[in-house]
């Protein structure tokens, strides 16, 4: 009886937990690949148009 509540339990907090990860991982690449951006064009006329 426990391992089938274990079983149910597991698969409907599975969507919520792949969900919340891949938003972390989405949020660290955005800032990494912001911050890149913003390093390789330091100086640029146009910067001040792309926040």
């Amino acid at each position: 009886m426990f391992g089938a509540l274990a079983i149910v339990i597991v698969l409907l907090l599975s969507p919520f937990i792949i969900t919340m990860s891949l938003a972390a991982v989405a949020a660290v690449l955005g800032r990494l690949l912001h911050q890149d951006a913003e390093d390789r064009h330091q100086g640029s006329s146009l910067i001040h148009t792309n926040t």
